[in-house]
């Protein structure tokens, strides 16, 4: 019986690939019962670079925490099993491509209806109004159209935009948003019995992670971004390329080119390494255990726009670089730390698993795949005193949990039966609880 917050919140997930599924976790996460839906066959990405058939690592990453069932929403028989679900649901969420709930029947003003109190959550690529609120949006669209990709700089070696891969950057950013309207919306209908329809979007979400670039501010931006967007306009007139703009983005940011000694990466001997000094005092610090002591950006008078000043920056990164190189990771890490400079090795997320830190912290939950087996999770991002959050399931199996879940709505077992006959509904991998 899970003892989070959300304890006794039950939630009917439609979703795909990351933003709708990576909600669900969070709100599992609180204490939630999530039950997530899927078509015949499952959600493509259970295929997804799966060693085991329909148990890809990435589905099994996006969807832990929840109970999963198959009902074919495209049959009328369909639609009517989850509109019998829906007097005991208190939250839907969906991130299907705009009109596809609508035409499935699946969209709030359908489902407030039989609920009257219903919170429901609409995650789409672009919003709900506006010229681009039909198109479909995937997060490296998301990043494209937002400016996080220019953002982040990178270009190949054919001259094209590189997206922001480690993660999906603006589906994780619209999942913890629609999980915070959740909860704020249950608690308003705790206070007045109201539910409610919210709208996310990855693009809200893109330009929420990196505001203020994207904020007006007219005294700061006629020193910087307003002549760099003269020179960008003036670049593409002329048929300048997406490096070539890039370039100029970067050039523009040379006002802030000196904390790019403070808080930056470095290779050391054997690896990198990365400051990130945010203070004076922690500054002061770097200056001297790498005998910068004439390296003067922290002092008032400094103007980060003198090209003179610029040319010195340049000099004082070389020098650092040259001294990095010269020690091992470790012993930088030892004595950075030793002066409270924040400082990291960089790591490959495959070896966080087993990280000290991690572990002590109670990061990683062990739990048992009904089909792949035990695995190591990551757990809960927040932790909480009286409600424990807790990660308490693996992602559900292929169908794992359709006759448990219909049961213990109200279906008789005749007639979960005739709807698995009849393909309305499918039962995969046999859950430890289901009826029979």
């Amino acid at each position: 019986m899970a003892s989070g917050p959300l304890a006794g919140i039950r939630v009917l997930e439609f979703s795909l690939i990351v933003a709708g599924p990576a909600t669900g976790i969070n709100l599992s996460d609180l204490g939630a019962d999530v039950i997530k839906v899927e078509p015949p066959g499952g959600e493509a990405i259970r295929q997804s670079g799966a060693v085991v058939p329909n148990e890809s690592k990435a589905f099994q990453g996006y969807n832990r925490g929840k109970r999963g069932i198959i009902v074919d929403l495209a049959d009328p028989r369909g639609l009517e099993v989850i509109e019998r679900l829906m007097p005991n649901i208190d939250v839907v969420t969906s991130n299907y491509r705009p009109g596809v709930a609508e035409r499935l029947g699946i969209d709030y003003e359908s489902l407030v209806r039989l609920r009257p109190d219903l919170v429901y959550l609409e995650a789409t690529g672009f919003g709900a109004s506006g010229p681009a609120s039909s198109l479909g949006g995937s997060d490296i669209v998301a990043q494209a159209y937002s400016g996080l990709m220019a953002g982040d700089a990178k270009v190949d070696e054919h001259g094209a935009p590189q997206t922001i891969s480690a993660t999906p950057v603006s589906d994780y950013g619209t999942a913890l948003g629609s999980a915070m309207g959740i909860c704020a919306a249950l608690f308003h209908r705790e206070r007045t019995g109201e539910g409610q329809l919210i709208q996310a979007s990855l693009l809200r979400s893109a330009l929420f992670l990196q505001a203020n670039a994207v904020m007006r501010e007219p005294v700061t931006d006629a020193v910087s971004a307003q002549p760099m967007l003269q020179a960008v306009e003036e670049a593409r007139a002329a048929g300048g390329s997406y490096a070539d703009v890039i370039g100029l983005r970067q050039l523009a940011r040379r006002l802030r080119a000196s904390m790019r000694i403070f808080y930056g990466g470095y290779r050391a001997r054997d690896g990198g390494l990365v400051l990130g000094a945010l203070t004076p005092a922690t500054r002061n610090s770097i200056r001297r255990i790498l005998g910068l002591e004439g390296e003067r950006s922290d002092d008032p008078d400094f103007d980060a726009a003198d090209p003179e000043n610029q040319a010195g920056v340049e000099a004082w990164l070389d020098t650092v670089r040259s001294r990095m190189a010269e020690r091992p990771v470790a012993e930088w890490i030892e004595e950075f730390g030793a002066a409270g400079v924040p400082a990291s090795a960089v790591q490959l997320p495959e070896e966080l698993a087993d990280d000290p830190q991690v572990l002590a912290e109670g990061m990683m939950t062990e739990l048992e795949h009904s089909v792949t087996g035990p695995q190591r999770v990551v757990g809960p991002i927040v932790t909480m005193s009286k409600t424990p959050t807790e990660a308490r399931l693996p992602a559900p199996a292929l169908g794992e949990h359709t006759r448990e879940v219909l049961t213990e709505f109200g279906f008789a077992r005749a007639e979960v039966e005739a709807l698995e006959a009849a393909g309305v509904i499918e039962q995969g991998a046999i859950s430890p609880r289901a009826p029979w």
